[in-house]
């Protein structure tokens, strides 16, 4: 018994040396610097700090490719960056947007560096234009949208709220100052989100590497006198989801339209550029845990550094390293993806030509003394239906390819409702000879 508790003394002892000095190396541990990242920054960047080349001195590889979408401006056979005019390129646009300032000025989209410059310059701007189009065009909001708040922001005319903007998109709209982290800039995403049920704050990075796109690339419309910036995802974020909510909008009269249709009559919708919406819904790429900055951004080298490049363009113009990150034979993948675009882009065309049958059939019924109103406003609302599936690819930026399958979906789903719209019209105009009034 003695030599047992012998031993057991000795244990005990080294059992409360042991922790003793994990006590010791837990306090000595706690009262240390936090560790840095990479190289020490250079000067403290303040909070919302609008001027991304104060941001670029601490890291300048990442401010001088942002600077290269200034002049990238390259095309694609579907996009890229090359300020052509949309209008010229497809006229039948003109009878598609009728009535709006999009069938006045509608060009490709330039590269962040060109947003102030370009919002600027649109012959959409008038002066009832609101300030809620400055909301996706410049690193100032976040400071704005934090010193007057979004309302503010939104109400004030254009022209005035542009006495206190000066720089385009920039490091502050995706990027905490302090901490560099990911985050929700625009109040509009946050609310949306937050709706949902979600907290962004709980996102991991490789899911903020898409979700801080969502802050500009996403579908959106002005609601109220105060023309507050609002995400139409209450019940949703996919399309069908989306018109739902615009649907239930019109019946309650709580956004009604952005614009009357100047040949059909239809309350019409333009859907903005819904990037986001169309990649998450359950596309293959976004499936397999894709970010759009994975695409968009990749990663590259400068020496041994290596950084997520800002030079944020089409993945077809950087293919070896956007697309090789994740595919061993490159030209196949971008065969493939000319081969998705072209089907979809055809597809598209067709169901132009659909919603362009359907307009002139419905103006030509409007014209007939005797045409049943009714069923007028029938084949008006399913123009209008139409019309927000097919502005749904037609304004998002990949030609289908962010999700190909939904794409012609949706454009399936655009034609029938063109058609459906056409019979009404004739169905209302109780003759077919208003048919004879287009080539469709």
């Amino acid at each position: 018994m003695k030599k047992l508790s012998t031993t057991t003394l000795i244990l005990t002892g080294i059992i409360i040396i042991l922790a003793a000095g994990l006590i010791a190396v837990l306090i000595f541990t706690g009262n240390q610097e936090p560790p840095t990242r990479g190289v020490e920054p250079l000067v403290k960047i303040a909070a919302l700090e609008p001027d991304s080349a104060q941001w670029g001195i601490n890291f300048p590889n990442q401010y001088s490719t942002l600077l290269k979408t200034g002049t990238n401006n390259t095309r694609t056979s579907y996009g890229g960056s090359d300020p052509i005019s949309k209008l010229e390129a497809d006229p039948r646009l003109v009878t598609l947007f009728a009535g709006y300032g999009f069938s006045k000025d509608y060009n490709e989209e330039r590269g962040h560096m060109n947003s102030l410059t370009d919002v600027r310059a649109t012959l959409r701007v008038n002066d009832k234009t609101p300030g809620t189009c400055y909301s996706c065009k410049s690193s100032n909001n976040p400071g704005l949208w934090d010193q007057m708040g979004m309302a503010a922001f939104d109400k004030m005319p254009f022209a005035e709220l542009g006495t206190h903007i000066d720089e385009p998109i920039g490091c502050a709209n995706c990027h905490e100052a302090e901490t560099m982290r990911l985050v929700v800039t625009n109040p509009a995403l946050a609310e949306a989100l937050a709706a949902q049920g979600k907290d962004w704050t709980t996102f991991t990075r490789q899911e903020m590497r898409t979700v801080v796109c969502a802050n500009c690339h996403v579908e959106y419309y002005f609601k109220g006198d105060g023309k507050y910036l609002t995400f139409p995802w209450e019940n949703g974020t996919n399309i069908d989801q989306i018109a739902q909510y615009y649907a239930e909008s019109f019946a309650d009269g709580s956004f009604v339209k952005d614009w009357e249709h100047a040949q059909s009559g239809a309350p019409m919708i333009k859907i903005q550029h819904p990037e986001f919406e169309f990649f998450t819904a359950n596309s293959t790429h976004y499936n397999a845990g894709v970010a759009c900055a994975d695409c968009h951004m990749p990663y590259t080298r400068d020496g041994a550094a290596k950084f997520s490049t800002h030079d944020v363009k089409s993945p077809l113009l950087n293919a070896e390293v956007a697309c090789g990150a994740c595919h061993t034979d490159v030209g196949y993948v971008t065969t493939r993806v000319k081969t998705i675009q072209d089907q979809v882009a055809n597809t598209m065309s067709a169901t132009q030509n659909a919603i362009i049958a359907a307009i002139t059939t419905i103006e030509a019924a409007a014209a007939l003394p005797g045409v049943n109103a009714d069923l007028l406003t029938e084949a008006r609302m399913l123009h209008r239906e139409s019309q927000i599936y097919w502005d749904f690819i037609a304004a998002e930026n990949s030609m289908g390819f962010h999700n190909p399958e939904e794409a012609l979906r949706i454009l399936a789903n655009a034609t029938d409702l063109a058609r459906q719209a056409q019979l009404k019209a004739v169905e209302a105009a109780g003759s077919s000879e208003v048919l004879q009034t287009n080539g469709q």
